[in-house]
């Protein structure tokens, strides 16, 4: 079936990249056929900040249903496609967007705030986020991810390199945390990694000299030698405690203020 392409929403990205997202769409609708009403993208390749050969793709598909027959008919494609940095996709029918919009306002805001339609009929046209859980997402997603932090450490035996991908993991997986701190402090919402960084640090009176330090290193930026990883480990896990104290401290002065 021949799929027109013409809206695709891809300008920015890498030569590359376009072509594979334009051969991936074709795949995806062939496959799922009236199934489909949306393929978007989110993360880094909508921010901006999307690095080739480092950063993943990831998918929103918009379904009719989610049934295993659905899902089933994506697995040859996840074969295909995930040796292209195309992650498993999130599957999501309307009414799953719309309950997700109350138990998951973190992530429904960020994808909502920065997205990229690349098929379909843009489902976050008039969508709005209940944020009455945003507060708690965000201190589990602080707190969750200082302590999974310290359990993969152990798990990964603490060595060079397993120090290097968990300190880029972790990075990675708090900043969309970061922007919710954001908005919960009432503060513009930051998508660069390093200005949010730096916005942070001084809103909540933390040195964060250390998730900067980790956040260049996730960007390829530097590459500190065998013997600094654990040191810029230790000043990661002390940095990222205080952060977390500070963050518990002023979010519990805010609603201890609305009560």
């Amino acid at each position: 079936m021949a799929v027109s392409l013409g809206n695709i929403n891809i300008e920015g990205l890498p030569h590359e990249t376009r072509n594979l997202l334009r051969s991936y769409v074709e795949d995806v609708v062939n496959a799922l056929g009236n199934g489909l009403e949306a393929i978007v993208l989110y993360g880094s390749a909508a921010r901006g900040d999307f690095l080739p050969g480092r950063s993943n793709l990831n998918i929103l598909l918009v379904v009719s249903s989610c049934e295993l027959s659905v899902l089933k008919q994506y697995v040859p494609l996840h074969v295909k496609w995930g040796k292209e940095q195309i992650v498993a996709p999130l599957f999501l029918t309307k009414d799953d967007l719309l309950a997700s919009a109350v138990v998951f306002p973190l992530e429904c805001q960020d994808i909502r705030d920065c997205h990229r339609l690349l098929w379909g009929k843009d489902p976050f046209i008039g969508f709005v986020v209940d944020h009455r859980h945003l507060t708690g997402e965000v201190l589990q997603g602080l707190r969750g991810n200082l302590v999974r932090l310290r359990q993969r450490l152990v798990e990964g035996e603490a060595t060079g390199e397993a120090l290097t991908i968990l300190l880029c993991l972790s990075i990675t997986s708090l900043l969309p945390v970061l922007r919710g701190v954001q908005r919960l402090l009432d503060r513009p919402v930051l998508f660069d990694g390093e200005s949010l960084l730096k916005d942070l640090e001084i809103c909540c009176e933390t040195d964060l000299a250390a998730l900067r330090e980790a956040w260049s290193l996730k960007r390829g930026h530097s590459s500190p030698g065998r013997l600094e990883v654990p040191r810029l480990v230790d000043r990661y896990l002390e940095s990222l405690g205080r952060f977390v104290m500070s963050v518990e401290r002023r979010l519990g002065q805010l609603q201890a203020g609305w009560s």
